[in-house]
Order: C-alpha cells, then sequence, then structure tokens
C-alpha cells in the first residue's frame, strides 16, 4: 500500500461492541488505527487488533484531545463512544452530558484545530420516537441531537464534512452486552418464565457485520465529498413485533423462550414503532437474515451448543 492509498483512522468508543467490531474489520483492511480511550478501557475486546493499533489516552482536557488529532492525523475519523442509559437520574446527568455532549465538541474542535475534516459521527434511532424528524425517547437521545446541532457551526466554520449513521438495535456474535439477544439465550435455559411487557412494540435489529460494511461505505463516500453533512439510518428495513421477534428467535434456534407476556409494564415512552422517515447510505443494504446471523450469537453454554 502506497502513500497516496494509506488510510488512517481514529476511533472512539472502540472499546464498545460495535466500536470493537469497527476496528477489527479496519486492522483486517489494511488501515492504520488509532484509538482514543479512557486510562481504564479494556482493550481486551479487540481481540488479537490491539496489538496493531495505537492508543491515545484522554485526559478530559480539550488542549489534550487537540494533541491526539495531531498525533494521530486521520483521514476519517469514526466518533462511536457515548454513554447511554436508557433512563437517567440526578446523579448521572452530568456525567451524561460530559460524555455525550462535551467529549463530541472536543473532539471536533480537535478536528478543526488541525485541519482534520471527515468526521463519520453516529446517531440513535432513539432521536425520533413516534417516528418524528426529532422527538428523543430519553435524554441520552436529547444529548446526541444536542451533538448534532453543535456540528452544523463545525461544519459551517470551520469546512468539517460529515456522515451521521443512526443506529437501530444491532447484535452479532462476541458480543457481551446484556440486551435482548442475550437474555433470550439465558431464559431459553431457564424453567422460570421471564415476565415481559406485552410485546407489541417493534424492534429492528441489524447484524453487527452489516453495520460495519455501512460504516466503511459512508467513509469511502465522505473522503469524496468537500462539504455538508449527510444523515442515513442503518435499518434491517424488516422490524418485528418483540412478541413475533422471540417466534423467529425460538424457530431459528430450535429452544423455546418461556415468557409471561404482559409481566410487566411497558417502560416510560416505550418505542413502539420505528423511524422509517430515513435515507439509507447509498448502495448499502443488509444481507444477513436475522434466521442466519442469531446462530453466530449461540453462547458456548446454551441449549444445542
Amino acid at each position: 500500500m502506497n502513500e497516496r492509498d494509506s488510510k488512517r483512522a481514529l476511533v472512539t468508543g472502540g472499546t464498545g461492541y460495535v466500536g470493537a467490531m469497527l476496528v477489527r474489520r479496519l486492522v483486517a483492511d489494511g488501515w492504520d488505527v488509532h484509538l482514543i480511550v479512557r486510562p481504564d478501557s479494556d482493550a481486551g475486546v479487540l481481540g488479537p487488533a490491539q496489538d496493531k493499533v495505537v492508543f491515545h489516552p484522554h485526559d478530559g482536557s480539550t488542549e489534550g484531545m487537540i494533541g491526539i488529532v495531531r498525533a494521530a492525523a486521520p483521514d476519517v475519523v469514526f466518533h462511536l463512544a457515548s454513554l447511554f442509559l436508557a433512563q437517567h437520574t440526578v446523579a448521572n446527568l452530568e456525567q451524561l452530558v460530559r460524555s455525550n455532549i462535551l467529549f463530541s465538541t472536543q473532539l471536533v474542535e480537535a478536528m478543526a484545530s488541525n485541519g482534520v475534516r471527515h468526521l463519520v459521527n453516529t446517531g440513535t434511532s432513539w432521536q425520533h420516537y413516534e417516528n418524528d424528524d426529532y422527538n428523543p425517547v430519553n435524554l441520552y437521545a436529547a444529548t446526541k441531537q444536542a451533538f448534532e446541532s453543535l456540528l452544523a457551526y463545525y461544519i459551517e466554520a470551520h469546512g468539517l464534512v460529515v456522515t451521521t449513521l443512526v443506529l437501530f438495535d444491532t447484535y452479532g456474535p462476541d458480543d457481551w452486552r446484556s440486551k435482548l439477544i442475550a437474555l433470550l439465550w439465558k431464559t431459553s435455559a431457564a424453567t422460570e418464565p421471564l415476565a415481559m411487557s406485552p410485546g407489541e412494540q417493534m424492534i429492528d435489529l441489524v447484524h453487527i457485520d452489516d453495520v460495519i460494511e455501512a460504516f466503511l461505505l459512508a467513509a469511502a463516500q465522505l473522503r469524496m465529498r468537500e462539504h455538508g453533512h449527510e444523515r442515513y439510518g442503518i435499518s434491517s428495513g424488516q422490524p418485528l413485533r418483540l412478541r413475533d421477534l422471540v417466534l423467529a428467535f425460538e424457530r431459528a434456534t430450535g429452544t423455546r423462550v418461556p415468557i409471561t407476556w404482559g409481566g410487566r409494564p411497558y417502560r416510560p415512552r416505550e418505542v413502539m414503532t420505528t423511524w422509517t422517515r430515513f435515507a439509507p447510505v447509498p448502495g448499502w443494504q443488509p444481507r444477513i437474515p436475522f434466521e442466519t446471523g442469531i446462530l453466530q450469537t449461540r453462547p458456548a453454554t446454551a441449549p444445542g451448543a
């Protein structure tokens, strides 16, 4: 790979699930990868890729961030770091704002200071409650929208070129998160039924490999643009009612998941309908059906493993 063709990425959130899978793929594809990390981040989630990336611990300061971006000198910044809280409390409000607004703004300030222009940002479909153009499900979603508003200044005043990928739910192999799929596997091995909501809410699950393809394609297209902010939804195109998703899980895995539907109420501002008013990344479409992808998530202790 010659200097003209070299690709250097700076990644935030690289020790989260989606970020770690992106880092693994970037390394496999020959990118020079740099990560912004907290001093206590667990690099083990990167697997063998951890030995092929450059880590930049961030001390929390704007000056420190400027130094990191200067040292990394990336062609593209992938911003995936965020603090997710389904429901915040007074005690964690400041942390939510620091993580999702202050840190993110420090990042783009550092990009502007160093003449780095290309950013792939990450949004959430929870910014679009009841399929609205903007209606945050919770404060987490509101902070994601707040950062997008701040981005407008850096785009107009400093020439940043931005693509925001709006994610729905993600799943895939090696997923350590305590999310729906892990819960279904755990419950399939249990005898006591799991108390769940009535199950009428829609779930849009996208396989991690498809999500990573969207990031890579967005980055390639971003580097060919000169200005502006484009925003795309990364959807499976086939959202399912929670009840139907559990049935699809049972059919694909040959297991039974004992559930008491209606055993607990819906959460406040439960997302009953998925966001549909989005454009996909040009040239991208999901390729891994749930029935195939779900088999890759079977834990070693699950029935039939």
